[in-house]
């Protein structure tokens, strides 16, 4: 049986919904950039061999609709077909899990997976209108069944609820979100990751607009909650809204070795979970544990873990829930999301990015990555490094 293995990725910069770096790229022309950078980086391989773009968005309407996959195949110029896949938070890491079921039944050999969202273009349409809600899964239906559109925000403060997770906890969470990340920035590390993009006036963008120095527990502890009035959920404490790119290209082991390419890392196992949609938060807990029980792995085996920060409300019991410390090195050590930013469709391409930048930074072999996705489910992907 074929292995998919990881030849090549990168990511864009992230900025800043409306008011950051992005604002003026479409999200279709800022995947396609991405895309034919990242393919730069294996110019033994023919773009014309691409078998399917597949690319995950989180939104897919408006700037983000007309099947963005195959835009995004004929503004790179490789007019491949191509697909647009929506799984919310967790969209380019499915399109990856595609990619590697492909190649393992047989059914091709070269794949693109492609993560776009770019919230700062929803003012030109977008998908999900609250009009066409549908009633049954709305709050306090008759039928008993769960409230699917319940603001994430919301979602996060129940997972407190239940978890017991504290306004201090999360607060320290997230000053350690923004020390990682504003350290790495300053050393470098993103740098091996990122796609410079142009902007007007001739200037180039090569750093993520989030990362915020001297972020104290201090200046969190003044921040109102932001969804409950007698919440704990901050702006401080959550991700941000963002736009961004990320592109991974995916092969079976054996047309690697024929072009002669050395894989990055190989896709070892996947899983995908659902559970209440009111605690989505706590998704990445069973789907790491079926990715992990799938690889034949324990958590102790795993060098790094890559959880998506939506919410430090979250990532506290979803680690713990894994089999970790929240603020032990083993999670997130380059910071993540609550300082990046998480765009919804980027964000599983762009974790896979970070995870092997971290697992070859630290010369480590096994890495996982996770996330909560809105509606109740999680997501999960071991990947071994090879080079």
């Amino acid at each position: 049986m074929p292995e998919p293995v990881i030849v090549a990725c990168g990511r864009s910069p992230i900025g800043r919904a409306g008011k950051g770096s992005l604002v003026d790229w479409r999200p279709d022309d800022l995947g396609a950039h991405v895309l034919r950078a990242v393919l730069d980086q294996v110019p033994a391989l023919d773009p014309s061999t691409i078998e399917d773009v597949l690319c995950g968005c989180g939104r897919p309407g408006g700037e983000s609709g007309f099947n963005l996959g195959r835009a995004i195949s004929l503004l790179a110029r490789i007019d491949a077909p191509g697909t647009t896949v929506t799984r919310h938070c967790g969209s380019s890491l499915q399109t990856t899990r595609m990619a590697a079921h492909a190649i393992r039944a047989g059914e091709g050999d070269v794949f693109a997976s492609v993560g776009v969202e770019a919230v700062s273009r929803y003012v030109n349409g977008t998908s999900d209108l609250p009009a066409a809600r549908n009633p049954r899964l709305q709050a306090a239906n008759p039928e008993g069944l769960p409230e699917l559109y319940l603001a994430m925000g919301l979602t996060a403060e129940n997972v407190a609820d239940q978890e017991g997770v504290t306004r201090d906890e999360m607060d320290a969470f997230a000053v350690r979100s923004q020390a990682r990340a504003v350290a790495a920035q300053r050393d470098g590390y993103f740098a091996r990751e990122i796609i410079p993009v142009p902007l007007a006036g001739g200037r180039v963008l090569d750093r993520d607009d989030g990362p915020r120095p001297g972020t104290t527990l201090e200046v969190l502890a003044a921040l109102s909650p932001a969804f409950r009035e007698d919440g704990r959920v901050t702006a401080g404490n959550s991700c941000p809204l963002n736009d961004g790119a990320a592109a991974v290209i995916v092969l079976s082991d054996t047309r690697a070795a024929q072009l002669g390419l050395q894989p990055l890392a190989r896709i070892v196992a996947t899983g995908v979970s659902a559970l209440r949609p009111e605690v989505m938060g706590l998704g990445p807990i069973e789907a790491s544990r079926q990715a992990l029980r799938r690889a034949g792995l324990t958590i102790q085996d795993i060098d790094i873990v890559e959880i998506n920060e939506a919410f430090a409300a979250q990532v506290i019991p979803a680690a713990r829930g894994i089999g970790l410390d929240p603020m032990g090195e083993a999670l997130n050590p380059f910071g993540g999301a609550i300082a990046l930013g998480h765009p919804f469709g980027m964000t599983g391409a762009r974790i896979t990015c970070t995870l092997l930048n971290g697992l070859r930074t630290r010369d480590q072999t096994l890495g996982l990555e996770t996330m909560c996705v809105g509606g109740g489910q999680g997501m999960a992907m071991v990947l071994e490094r090879l080079a």
